[in-house]
């Protein structure tokens, strides 16, 4: 008899196994693909190792203002996939010592529930207090006439080689930083959404800086428009005929569906267990990540609602110490920040402009766009963007979004800050670190 079986061995499972071991309970992890889950393995950490690698193109030519001469730089796409597959390996195992470490039991193999305390895998069925679902999300593709010639998210992290030109479909998180990565890497690139405007859920003037700043760097972008076929020709170097709504074509050597992601809750046997799913398969819990079922739990991007690396270990280390530990620290969901690795990159916390007007009458905003110093010299005509929303009654910082260099850097800091309740008098008071762009955040002094 187990005290927690986890299915799913992502950030969320591992990190609720780890700590419910450690507060004496006896765990088990059940794992069919691999150790660290979409993040270290198709998601969060392979794609930043392909964002650095494509800025070093714009770096090698930016290099020249400041007096480096060299040859014409050579990129080796296999090298880079070889170097990567090596730390996700090596990361693979760091995920599991942890477990290891910590005194669960490993299982490898497909977990399916068969009901309140038990969990089949391999054909032996375990017996447990208390279950966990952490079994994450997979890549939603659309369906229409040569959908199979578009690969997902996962299948970008080993291809073979890389094409002369390519089309990404999407307009979220994945679609921008895949469409900056292929661009940074020499691939012609378009970006092609349904939608006006990129990132849907972001602050308006993240969203058009963004776009001026991403049409810079050589992206191509489609808007309001969409893909509604693709045929396969004899042409080895474009092999796709793609076929737009507007009737447009491009003949391309890949095409990306970055259109989503949707819970990975298919054959898990949670509703033949009773549990209740909602219209997109994600499973419904209370505040304390309990099903409808008793002892059935579930965390992370299976639940739905924000699919983020750090929320999924805090929902998980919720979890953990909500059964077997003291004081569980209820995760913020109003203040969370988060990073869309484009190109240049966005960084937020807090609410947007829109979010900000519809809920207090009284607002202020800040704003500042300037070209950074380094591009003084380099020639680089990008710019960087940052805002500050502030409640013009009480002069709390509400939020700050930024678009340029290392922005998820500053704004992680800047999150410590507003989540502790820091009031613009208090960034007005702060001295800067002179020059540097954060030091931006402390200056503005007039709003908009």
């Amino acid at each position: 008899m187990y005290d927690l079986v986890v299915i799913g061995a992502g950030s969320g499972g591992v990190r609720a196994a780890r700590v419910a071991a450690q507060l004496g309970a006896k765990v088990a992890i059940i794992e069919e693909r691999f150790y660290g889950g979409t993040c270290v393995n198709v998601g969060c950490v392979p794609k930043k190792l392909f964002v650095y690698a494509s800025h070093y193109g714009e770096d090698f030519h930016d290099a020249q203002g400041f007096g480096w001469e060299a040859g014409t730089p050579i990129f080796n796409w296999r090298r880079l996939v070889e170097n990567k597959d090596n730390e996700i390996n090596r990361l693979n195992g760091v995920y599991e010592n942890l477990l290891k470490n910590a005194g669960v039991e490993i299982i490898d193999g497909r977990g399916t529930v068969k009901g309140p305390g038990q969990v089949e895998v391999n054909g032996d069925v375990l017996q447990t207090r208390h279950i966990l679902v952490a079994t994450g999300s997979k890549s939603f593709t659309p369906e229409f006439p040569g959908c199979e010639h578009s690969l997902d998210s996962d299948a970008m992290f080993y291809l073979e080689r890389l094409p002369g030109k390519a089309i990404v479909v999407g307009g979220g998180y994945i679609a921008v930083e895949f469409a900056g990565i292929l661009a940074g890497l020499g691939v012609e690139t378009h970006l092609v959404y349904r939608g006006p405007r990129l990132l849907k859920k972001f602050d308006g003037d993240i969203r058009d800086f963004l776009h001026d700043e991403i049409v810079k760097k050589g992206i191509h972008l489609h808007l309001e428009e969409d893909v509604v076929a693709i045929d396969k020709t004899d042409d080895e170097a474009a092999p796709y005929l793609v076929k737009l709504k507007s009737g447009a074509t491009l003949q391309v050597g890949l095409t990306l569906h970055a259109t989503g992601r949707t819970p990975n809750t298919a054959g898990l046997g949670l509703e033949e267990s009773g549990v209740k799913l909602g219209s997109k398969g994600e499973v419904l819990v209370d505040g304390d990540y309990q099903t409808n079922v008793p002892g059935i739990f579930a965390v992370g991007d299976v639940i739905d609602r924000y699919q983020l690396t750090p929320v999924a270990l805090s929902e998980g280390m919720y979890v953990a110490n909500y059964l077997f530990g003291e004081n569980p620290v209820a995760v913020d969901y109003e203040r969370i920040p988060t990073a869309v690795f484009s190109q240049p990159s966005v960084a937020t916390i807090g609410p947007t402009e829109e979010e900000a007007r519809a809920n207090h009458s009284n607002i202020k905003i800040f704003r500042s766009s300037f070209r950074a110093l380094k591009n003084t010299l380099s020639g680089n005509q990008e710019r960087t963007m940052m805002k500050l929303i502030v409640d013009g009654d009480t002069d709390v910082v509400l939020g700050a979004h930024m678009v340029g260099p290392e922005a998820a850097e500053i704004v992680q800091g800047l999150a410590v800050a507003i989540r502790a309740g820091a009031t613009k008098a208090i960034f007005d008071t702060t001295i800067g670190i002179h020059p540097s762009s954060a030091e931006e955040f402390v200056t503005m002094r007039q709003p908009v």
